[in-house]
């Protein structure tokens, strides 16, 4: 009786939590994507060519990834309700930049800058709702939060494309001003502060890892318009390899780092985030050139491209929250390979049967195992990565996935628009075709190697203890307003 009185006393908080940091995740999990059917709408308007393109979607995914782990860490010190609305209103300022933007390179910086906040409020997301959500409900409610994380990624193209045939591109980013708006204020008085006692930011490595991804990305996407022995390309290969390699040495000897390499002795901690990052590069790559082939070669308006995606879209939706409920009862590693095996079927499936006059109906199948393994994917991923670790290391895990998430997105958008561009083009239907067939087949296999990655996890994950909040000095002449439960 009194377990089931104190489930009951924490719902309210519960919800709340869920509510907030569910759509806080969805405007930043929509903005990786959401560009991708306003593309040639922005290169009609803006100007620019693939390069400027692919920098309109990586400058956020870049920002995002290299500076997930600080925003943690910036969490962990300092109070995560406090740097989660820091990071919220940051989000919020940089889209009505983006909106405002008179030219490309306006908008890349404008993007550059929702990513840094986008970076600070991600990660704490995933760290108050776990805070506030009884470890029996976690699987649920983490089902959900994932759920909601893959439907905004998996929506971009059909919300942009919407926004912009019947307003305007820049609507695509005027719909995150009100509802940020709108979250500062409640999540002011419906959050509970958190720190973690003792924590230390790591600027070395941050500085590290941050050189090294934009030096590998930056090489990626000039690659085929300088060359690959161009002095640009080599030297950002070159030193960001080396920088990353510095970084991967620092999480072992530095004494308090950014990312613990010690953490990735957990196989279930290593697969579930080498098979994020493999996931994300076949998944977002694909999406990239698959919402261009619906507009561009197959002739639909991106409003049409965007509905006759949502086969693919709309599973995570019917899908995921019962896959969260799934794994808690046979674990989440047959879930999560499972889903990641059914997204590699599907992209190998669309690379199989595209061509120039292919039809919608030969379409259909793979878009519909695509959202199935998608959705599989999405909603037990979450609470897999948050039992593998102690509730002292949860703030450094979660940024930690989501920066492989997004460092998987950036580089697949990279790797995949440079074998479409040594494949193909823009010079007509068949050359475009001739670029997305072999970039989709090395986005499958991604996925597929993410698939054998997952079988890394453990059978049945152990849950990890709740964190409980620590204190938070209230500013002077104010109390945290967190609402009475019962």
């Amino acid at each position: 009786m009194q377990e089931r009185g104190t489930d009951t006393k924490l719902r309210g908080p519960a919800v709340w939590a869920l509510v907030l940091t569910g759509v806080a995740s969805f405007m930043a999990a929509l903005d990786n994507l959401v560009v991708t059917t306003a593309l040639p709408a922005i290169r009609e308007d803006l100007g620019g060519g693939l390069e400027d393109l692919e920098w309109t979607v990586n400058a956020y995914t870049l920002t995002f990834a290299v500076l997930l782990m600080f925003g943690a860490a910036l969490g962990d010190r300092f109070g995560r309700r406090r740097l989660f609305i820091a990071g919220l209103a940051v989000f919020t300022g940089a889209s009505a930049a983006a909106a405002l933007s008179p030219g490309i390179e306006e908008l890349i910086a404008a993007r550059a800058v929702q990513g840094v906040g986008a970076a600070v409020m991600m990660p704490l997301t995933l760290t108050l709702l776990t805070a506030a959500v009884p470890a029996a409900r976690r699987g649920m409610a983490l089902g959900i939060y994932g759920a909601v994380t893959g439907l905004a990624v998996a929506s971009g193209p059909l919300i942009g494309g919407s926004l912009t045939e019947h307003i305007s591109w820049q609507w695509i980013f005027w719909l995150n001003v009100p509802i940020g708006l709108a979250l500062i204020p409640l999540a002011r008085l419906r959050l509970a502060e958190s720190t973690a006692p003792g924590a230390r930011l790591d600027i070395p490595g941050t500085l590290l890892i941050s050189g090294g991804l934009f030096g590998i990305v930056y090489a990626l996407v000039n690659a085929n318009s300088d060359g690959w022995t161009s002095a640009s390309v080599l030297t950002g290969l070159i030193v960001g390899t080396a920088l990353v390699a510095a970084f991967v040495r620092h999480g072992f000897t530095h004494a308090d780092p950014v990312l613990p390499m010690r953490l990735f002795r957990d196989r279930g901690f290593l697969g579930i985030n080498m098979a994020s990052l493999l996931m994300f590069l076949g998944m977002f790559g694909s999406i990239f050139l698959l919402s261009q082939f619906l507009q561009g070669v197959a002739g639909y308006s991106p409003t049409e491209a965007g509905l006759r995606m949502l086969p693919w879209t709309g599973m995570p939706m019917l899908v995921a929250p019962l896959a969260g409920i799934l794994s808690d009862r046979i674990g989440g590693r047959p879930v999560v390979a499972a889903g990641l095996a059914f997204q590699a079927l599907g992209l190998g499936w669309f690379a199989a049967i595209l061509s120039a006059d292919v039809s919608y109906a030969a379409q259909l199948p793979p878009l519909i195992l695509s959202g199935i393994g998608m959705a599989l994917y999405f909603a037990p991923a979450a609470n897999v990565l948050m039992s593998t670790v102690r509730p002292a290391d949860q703030g450094k895990a979660s940024g930690t996935n989501n920066a492989l998430r997004e460092v998987g997105g950036a580089l697949g958008v990279a790797v995949l628009a440079s074998v479409f561009s040594a494949q193909g083009g823009y010079e007509s239907p068949q050359a475009f075709t001739d670029g997305t067939v072999p970039a989709l087949w090395i986005g499958a296999a991604a996925v597929a190697v993410a698939a054998a990655l997952a079988l890394l996890v453990p059978r049945k994950a152990k849950d990890a203890p709740t964190p409980v909040p620590a204190p938070a000095a209230a500013p002077a002449g104010a109390a945290d307003k967190v609402p009475a439960t019962g």
